[in-house]
This record gives C-alpha cells, sequence and structure tokens, in this order.
C-alpha cells in the first residue's frame, strides 16, 4: 500500500543534521545511558553500586539484589511506545523550533498525531519545570552540541 504524501511539506533543515547525530536506537540508548549514569550506577532498589551488563542493550544488572534497570527507567522515555530515536527527535524538534505543533511534528516524522502530541505534552512539562527532568535538558545539550558541530 503506497502512502500518501502531502505536498508543499518543507522539511525542517536540522533533521538531516540531527540524523546523522542520532541514526539509530542504540545509538540514542547508549547516549541515554552515558549521561544518566555518568557518575556511576546506583540501583534504585538496593543502593548498590556494583553492576554486571543486563539482557537489553545498555542496560545494568545489580549484582546484589539482581534487578535490572534500563537506560530509560525513571526518564521521560520509561514505556515509551516508540523507539528512543524517534522519541528523542520529537524532544529535539520541540526544543528547537518555537512553536511547532504536534500536527507538523507528525507530518514531519511520519509518525501518528497522537503520538506525538503525548510525547510532545511530556518534553514541555519536562522544559516547563511541572516534571524536571535534568536527564532530557543533559541529552538535548549533547544532541545540540553535536548537531552544531556538523556544520
Amino acid at each position: 500500500m503506497e502512502k500518501l504524501m502531502l505536498k508543499n511539506t518543507k522539511k525542517y533543515p536540522g533533521l538531516e543534521k540531527y540524523q546523522k547525530v542520532i541514526p539509530d536506537e542504540d545509538t540514542a540508548l547508549k547516549l541515554v545511558a552515558d549521561l544518566k549514569w555518568k557518575n556511576g550506577f546506583i540501583c534504585s532498589k538496593c543502593g548498590n553500586t556494583n553492576y554486571c551488563k543486563g539482557k537489553a542493550i545498555e542496560s545494568r544488572r545489580c549484582t546484589r539484589c539482581k534487578k535490572i534497570e534500563s537506560a530509560t527507567a525513571h526518564t521521560v522515555f520509561h514505556r515509551c511506545k516508540i523507539p528512543i530515536n524517534r522519541a528523542l527527535e520529537i524532544a529535539y524538534m520541540v526544543c528547537n523550533i518555537s512553536a511547532i505543533s504536534s500536527y507538523e511534528l507528525s507530518r514531519q516524522l511520519d509518525i501518528r498525531h497522537m503520538t506525538c502530541y503525548g510525547f510532545q505534552k511530556k518534553v514541555k512539562e519536562c522544559l516547563t519545570g511541572e516534571n524536571d527532568d535534568k536527564l532530557l535538558k543533559a541529552i538535548l545539550s549533547v544532541v545540540h552540541e553535536r548537531v552544531n558541530s556538523l556544520s
């Protein structure tokens, strides 16, 4: 089945650069994990600092209580239904394009409107301080620096 393409839809020029910086889900997960645990891993259940690799990509498994924590746990990306690189792309666009609508996000990224709306709302809550997520701000800062370094 062929997709219907909207005419006169201009692509945001920063998307191509973003996609070079974060080309896939593994790259996005690595970035999130690196920033989440930059000061070291601390188990959210028992407080232990020793870990081994978990089963999933970039997850950690506590060596004491065996709790597995993903890189997205306790972040705005937790239980996100779309790939993390796409969710990060929405967050990047919300931060870099003033007053972008969820309809425009949907057109630009080829993601369902309600998915864009829900995640855009989460991102805006983090940025306005309603749900202060310092990790999201750090991730977006790093992505912004990497995108600007491509110029």
